[in-house]
């Protein structure tokens, strides 16, 4: 394996399965070359639980991704969720010296928005610039060079629990990983599904994955709200095992293979054998029945994700079935939505084939990767906001290499 330029590298810790992606950055778009996954066994409602387990897993995943793409990974971005993210907007106002934008401007106003109290058990992972204020000229996303007396900025701020966002930086530093940042995942997803058009016409974007549901509204081209229910697809599954009195493992085979979020949209009805539980035989139940498990829970996901933004006017996500999900999001039919996929947005191309190079087997020990640093303090380098085109305060931050 050799280390390779302009990679970048993405660590997803998630409750049901633990993935790397491997990217390479071209001029315009971002080429996946490498994928690795491996069960998740240490968390619990995207929270660690258990180090030790997060750890070995993040290891396997991380071999199937340098075995794909046939190169060293040292540095990656960590993906944070939970039900401890919490976002909110903010306002700020300065006034402009010599009476035109400049650098230093943007980043006192900035400074003023974020200006708020936040407690002490809590970390600042994104500040994101919704627009700004010249005078009375609002709507404005690049400040600099325009002449005024007062600069105002809206922003978006998120946060999370410190030692949630420290625990996910001890674990990828346990696996001989350096973190070189922190990104929230509804956010990552965005930026992965979601295209320009949608933005800047309003769109809500609903991540359900296995032990939380991860919100994102966009207006106008901005973020304007964020948030994590402590719901997800582990859920659905433990209502069908309750359902059908059946193993969680199996209760889960059967969502994927014939669960429909809405019994409205089954074609045919069907027969399934069920396994059972203490040695009993298996059963035999109608998949209606399965739907009408599903429905309840699914309708309870998308009712909460409805209740927390107001701004959002459409939704996209990716769970059991599409179709389904835009049935129960509301009656209402003006309101449109799409699966997310990376086609959606254009702007990655994933590889043809999610497997190892031909003639390339697993090795059977896993190298020792050793210590890649201390867990860093709030004041590292993964607490700043990520990259963004609309953002003008931030300097320009080095790729991660692989």
């Amino acid at each position: 394996m050799a280390r390779k330029e302009n990679l970048i590298v993405g660590l997803d810790i998630g409750t049901t399965k633990i993935g790397v992606v491997v990217a390479e950055q071209g001029a315009d778009r971002v080429d996946v070359i490498g994928i690795g996954t491996h069960p998740s066994r240490g968390l619990r409602k995207g929270v660690v639980v258990d180090i030790d387990a997060t750890v070995e897993s993040i290891k396997k995943a991380v071999e199937e991704a340098e075995l794909m793409g046939d190169c060293e990974i040292s540095s990656v971005y960590a993906g944070i969720a939970g039900g401890h993210i919490r976002g909110f907007n903010s306002h700020g106002i300065v006034a402009v010296k010599d009476r035109e934008v400049s650098e230093g401007d943007v980043r006192r106003v900035i400074d003023a928005a974020k200006a708020v109290a936040i407690p002490m058990d809590r970390e600042v992972i994104h500040v994101i610039p919704q627009e700004f204020v010249v005078d009375d000229q609002d709507g404005i996303r690049e400040p600099l060079g325009m002449s005024g007396v007062r600069l105002e900025a809206k922003i978006h701020i998120v946060t999370a629990a410190v030692t949630s966002a420290q625990n996910i930086v001890k674990c990828a530093n346990r696996a001989g990983l350096n973190v070189v940042d922190i990104v929230l995942e509804p956010l990552a997803s965005a930026e992965a599904v979601l295209s320009r058009d949608e933005r800047d016409l309003g769109v809500c974007l609903i991540d359900i994955g296995g032990g939380t549901t991860d919100l994102a509204v966009f207006s106008d081209g901005a973020i304007t709200h964020t948030s994590v229910l402590a719901l997800g697809g582990n859920h659905v599954s433990n209502d069908i095992a309750v359902g059908l009195r059946t193993p969680f493992e199996e209760a889960e085979r059967i969502k994927k293979k014939f669960g429909v979020a809405s019994a409205r949209l089954l074609g045919s009805d069907g027969i399934l054998t069920v396994p059972s539980v203490g040695g009993r035989r298996p059963r035999e139940v109608s998949r209606k029945l399965l739907c009408e498990i599903i429905e309840p829970r699914m309708e309870e996901i998308l009712s909460l994700a409805r209740g927390e933004p107001q701004q959002g006017e459409s939704g996209g996500s990716d769970s059991v079935r599409g179709r389904a999900l835009g049935r129960l999001l509301g009656a209402d039919r003006r309101r449109r939505t799409r699966r997310g996929d990376l086609r959606g947005a254009g702007a990655a191309r994933s590889p043809a084939e999610h497997r190892r190079p031909a003639g390339r087997r697993p090795r059977p020990d896993v190298r020792d990767r050793g210590r890649a640093g201390p867990v860093r303090s709030q004041s590292g380098p993964w607490s700043q906001p990520l990259p963004d085109p609309r953002r003008v305060d931030l300097p320009a931050r080095p790729p991660a290499h692989a």
